[in-house]
């Protein structure tokens, strides 16, 4: 199974349009919004679909057009949650002929104004049963933390995927939003070949700084958090927010959680698993 991280950033990339924070100032490399593609060697499946999806296609060789002058790579989406930094890509790929959309029942609904609008330009499919070729997966309940923007209802509003190759017996984990280290969760990431964890945010202040809200309150356990669990394990964090000190190298953040074992991999990391 090929693993390619299209864009590592929290909601708003890095940096962040309407912010100026020390990092987003700072003249870092710049992250794109959280999204991964993964294949089993037919074709290739996003995890979840950010704002940045145009860009971040044209900026991967492997999914991109061709040979065909309308043939396209990407056979079907999964979605982690209905946040708008998770799905808002959907309508940038309306031009696709249609595709295959999971997600649990839940985000489903809330998404039913996008499907209604990708649906005039194609054969979209959605469904919370998840069936890709060659691949096995698993999907484990996090949270129950909704957009803002959605009516409340029943859950879970946020899953993480474990996707196994059977011919390789590699296995990724994507877990990008945790609001906490949830029930099942250990079991879950077992013998994982990557990890994809949660690195929003480092320390549950960290917003105070910006005037924002509390992290838990936002959905996101902090890397101090979970820290302690990744020791000695082939983990990496993903969805970092624009104001986590990690993005910054010759941060002791950064340098804790490299100590950890743990990596903070950029836009375009490639694993094979």
């Amino acid at each position: 199974m090929k693993v390619i991280l299209l864009g590592t950033a929290a909601g708003g990339g890095c940096p962040q349009w309407n912010c100026a924070c020390r990092l987003c100032t700072a003249g870092l490399p710049p992250r794109t919004q959280d999204c991964v593609a993964i294949s089993a060697g037919d074709g290739w499946y996003l995890l979840n679909c950010s704002p940045d999806i145009r860009a971040q296609i044209l900026a991967t060789p492997e999914l991109r057009a061709g040979p065909g002058p309308r043939e396209i790579p990407l056979r079907g989406v999964l979605l982690t949650d209905a946040e708008l930094d998770h799905t808002l890509g959907l309508l940038m790929l309306r031009e696709s002929g249609g595709l295959p959309v999971w997600a649990p029942p839940a985000v489903l609904t809330a998404l039913s104004p996008v499907s209604s609008v990708v649906d005039s330009y194609g054969g979209w499919t959605w469904s919370s049963v998840v069936d890709l070729p060659g691949l096995r997966v698993e999907v484990l309940p996090v949270s129950d933390k909704r957009p803002k923007y959605a009516s409340a209802s029943d859950g879970p509003w946020v899953v993480a995927y474990r996707i196994t190759d059977p011919a390789t017996g590699g296995v990724l984990v994507y877990a990008p939003c945790l609001r906490s280290w949830p029930a099942g969760f250990d079991e879950f990431v077992a013998d994982a070949s990557l990890v994809l964890l949660d690195g929003t945010f480092y320390a549950p202040d960290e917003m105070a700084g910006v005037g924002g809200p509390d992290q838990l309150a936002m959905g996101h356990l902090p890397i101090t958090a979970g820290l302690p669990r990744v020791a000695g394990r082939r983990w990496a964090f993903t969805h970092v927010n624009n104001t986590n000190p990690v993005l910054d190298p010759a941060s002791p953040e950064h340098a804790a959680v490299l100590a950890a074992g743990a990596a903070l991999p950029p836009d375009g990391a490639r694993f094979t698993l």
